[in-house]
């Protein structure tokens, strides 16, 4: 389980699969210039409900993996999740799609 984190203060656990797949999708956004809402489900030991960042340029964020291999990329989850991420509801975790995988380094 990896972890992303907010300003130093909101975090959230993902698989690193997942979150690897998020940071790029992120990365891309702000590279772009585009900021946007990033909406989880929280768990339910921690409260559940949901919780909303708006993620800008200036954002501090952290993407904090517990393994040291980065996992292969998922071309179709990547583009669900752009697809997301473009949409006025912001960025959200969809299923990830069939294999269409790519290097890390094609996003890189």
């Amino acid at each position: 389980m990896g972890k992303f984190i907010y300003e130093g203060g909101i975090r959230n656990d993902f698989e690193d699969r997942l979150l690897a797949h998020l940071q790029v999708v992120v990365g891309n956004k702000l590279r772009r210039g585009e900021p946007f809402y990033f909406v989880w489900k929280d768990d339910l030991s921690t409260g559940g409900g949901r919780t909303s960042v708006w993620v800008h340029p200036r954002a501090n964020l952290v993407f904090k993996f517990s393994g040291g291999r980065p996992p292969a990329l998922n071309r179709a989850w990547l583009e669900a999740l752009m697809s997301t991420a473009n949409s006025p509801t912001g960025l959200y975790v969809v299923p990830e799609p069939s294999e269409d995988t790519v290097s890390p380094e094609s996003f890189a």
